[in-house]
């Protein structure tokens, strides 16, 4: 039997939505699944920077467009899917990425902080996922991957809502995946470890920003890039009899 691996990551002729890709990560999994030949639609509450994402997009040779969403309306969700699908075709792929912290001690912790935080992370996914899914179903299917993080099963000090957000995130993301399986929708998840981004990179070249790099076996921070992989496997074919699974990435950290 020939082993034919030629364009496993390609997905020319899909439509991939992106949530929070205005910075960081999520711009980098906009750019990562355009260059692989998806037409990509990137979300966020400000277009501004959006706009600027995909003229790089595109002066790269791909195809992107810019969407204002709130993920925490229902409203500003249906609007934005129908937008995209006007735009670009029915949706095979969410990357549901839109995510905050806010990092305060447990009793210092305000209900406003609580809800803030819950209602991006946590509700935020499950109505743009709710949303995918419905236009998914009448298309035939598609993949929804959820943007989580080691701190859904581990816990760091003054994080306490995020971590609790991201552990829902990883149930939601299980009982999506049962649930959706029969209608052709593949749910999985990408739990990142400490990724290095612009708005992060300050705080690890601290003293204590260097001691937790030594907690990571690696002995490394992450880069976006370490995340294309398990984006790619995800979207794509090659990922096709996954569902429900959690792929981790992050140095070992969850080993310490």
């Amino acid at each position: 039997m020939s082993v034919d691996l030629t364009g496993s990551f390609d997905l020319t002729g899909r439509v991939a939505l992106v949530t929070g890709a205005s910075q960081g990560l999520g711009a980098r999994f906009a750019e990562t699944l355009a260059a692989s030949g998806a037409a990509v639609a990137v979300a966020a509450r400000q277009v501004a920077k959006l706009e600027e994402l995909a003229e790089r997009i595109r002066a790269a040779g791909g195809t992107a467009h810019a969407v204002a969403m709130d993920v925490t309306d229902p409203a500003s969700v249906a609007a934005a899917i129908e937008n995209v699908e006007a735009a670009l075709g029915p949706l095979d792929v969410l990357v549901n990425n839109a995510g905050i912290a806010v990092q305060k001690p447990f009793l210092e912790m305000s209900p406003e902080d609580y809800d803030q935080v819950l209602d991006t992370n946590l509700k935020g996914c499950f109505l743009v996922a709710q949303a995918a899914a419905r236009q998914m179903k009448g298309s035939g299917g598609g993949s929804i991957i959820n943007i989580t993080s080691v701190l859904g099963t581990e816990v760091i000090g003054a994080l306490s809502t995020y971590c609790a957000s991201k552990g829902g995130l990883l149930q939601l993301n299980r009982a999506m995946a049962l649930e959706l399986s029969r209608y052709g929708i593949r749910v999985n998840a990408i739990a990142p470890g400490y990724i290095e981004t612009p708005i992060n990179s300050g705080f690890f070249k601290t003293e204590p920003g260097q001691k937790m790099v030594k907690t990571i076996p690696q002995r490394r921070l992450g880069q976006p890039d370490d995340l294309d992989g398990a984006l790619l496997l995800l979207a794509s074919d090659q990922g096709a009899y996954m569902t429900g699974s959690v792929v981790t990435v992050d140095g070992g950290f969850v080993l310490r």
